[in-house]
C-alpha cells in the first residue's frame, strides 16, 4: 500500500510528538533521588513491601492462604450467648484436664452430661480427636479432643482438651469446618 509524501510526513510528525510526549511523561525512565525520596513509603529492614495489612505473619497472601482459619463474624448478641456456652464448657474441661481424660470418649460423655445433644445443627456438640500432623516422616494422631458446639447459625464454641493444655473460645463458624478448629494448611 503507497501512501501519498504529506501522508508519510503527517504520520511521522504525529509519532515524533507522541514519543516526545512520552518521553517528557516518563523521563526516559530514570529516577531521581528527589522523586524516590518523595514517594517512599518507610519499611523496616528486612520487611517486604507486599505485606498485607493484617497479615498474622507478615508472609505475601498470608490472608488469602489462611482464610480457612478466619472465623466468620458473629452478631452481638449470639456473642453473648457463645460466650455463655463457654463458660460452661471450661470448668468441664479443666476438670477432665486435671484428671487426666483428654481422649473423645470421656469428654463427649462429660459436655453430654452439661445436657448437649451430639449433632452437627444448630445447638448440635460435635467431639472428635485432634487432626492427625505430620512429624519425623510419619503422620501422628496425638491425644486429646477438639470439640464444636453450634451456639447460633453464626456464632460456636470452639475448644479442645490435650495433655499440655486446654482451651475454650467463643467464636463464629470456620468457613470449611463449621464449629471444628480447622487444620493448619498452605
Amino acid at each position: 500500500m503507497l501512501l501519498s509524501t504529506s501522508f508519510q510526513s503527517r504520520l511521522l510528525a504525529a509519532s515524533g510528538l507522541a514519543l516526545a510526549g512520552c518521553l517528557a511523561v516518563t523521563g526516559c525512565g530514570k529516577l531521581r533521588a528527589a522523586d524516590v525520596a518523595s514517594t517512599a513509603t518507610p519499611v523496616s529492614a528486612g520487611a517486604t513491601p507486599y505485606v498485607e495489612p493484617g497479615a498474622g505473619e507478615g508472609a505475601p497472601h498470608y490472608n488469602e492462604n489462611n482464610a480457612h482459619r478466619q472465623p466468620r463474624e458473629m452478631s452481638a448478641a449470639h456473642e453473648k450467648d457463645a460466650q455463655r456456652e463457654a463458660e460452661r464448657i471450661e470448668p468441664v474441661l479443666r476438670q477432665l484436664w486435671k484428671q487426666g481424660k483428654w481422649d473423645p470418649e470421656s469428654v463427649r460423655a462429660a459436655l453430654l452430661g452439661l445436657g448437649y445433644k451430639e449433632s452437627e445443627d444448630v445447638g448440635g456438640l460435635t467431639v472428635q480427636e485432634m487432626y492427625a500432623r505430620y512429624r519425623d516422616g510419619e503422620y501422628v494422631t496425638p491425644e486429646g479432643a477438639m470439640i464444636g458446639l453450634w451456639v447460633h447459625r453464626d456464632a460456636c464454641v470452639t475448644a479442645f482438651v490435650q495433655k499440655s493444655n486446654y482451651g475454650v473460645q467463643a467464636n463464629g463458624p470456620y468457613l470449611e469446618t463449621g464449629c471444628m478448629s480447622p487444620p493448619i494448611a498452605h
